[in-house]
């Protein structure tokens, strides 16, 4: 299955998760994905997840979702720079999700992390997606 946008797939999948109620899912491997589930493990949006091989050749990811008292820890996921509208923000310029309570996801020219940290490395970039 040839698709453009890998991310988006796996934001859709872990929407749909929560939703089911499951505890696991799975998602197609890539460095953007491996390196988003990082910074949602490091922020305490999930709890791990894992390269898993299902044949020779090739790989996913298992998500282990996170979840407080029976709801969801992620409340909201969306994604913000799509392949045909890109969006880039100087950190002067990017606004705190939710008020403080979120976090956005950038691609920067340190790798990818949270709005919180490429503001302690007072880096901008691409806005990949929020998270509440």
């Amino acid at each position: 299955m040839a698709f453009n946008d890998s991310l988006s797939d796996m934001l859709a999948r872990i929407k749909n998760a929560h939703k089911a109620r499951k505890s696991i899912t799975s998602c197609y491997k890539s460095n953007l994905n491996m390196n988003v589930l990082s910074v949602l493990k490091d922020e305490g949006y999930i709890r791990d997840f894992k390269d898993v091989e299902v044949r020779k050749g090739i790989n996913s990811i298992q998500i282990d979702l996170k979840y407080y008292n029976g709801t969801p820890v992620i409340k909201n996921i969306r994604r913000v720079s799509k392949p045909g509208i890109r969006v880039y923000s100087k950190i002067s310029d990017l606004p705190k999700t939710y008020g403080g309570l979120g976090i956005s996801i950038l691609s920067t020219s340190m790798g990818v992390m949270s709005d919180n940290k490429a503001r302690q490395n007072n880096v901008g970039g691409e806005v990949l997606c929020e998270v509440f």
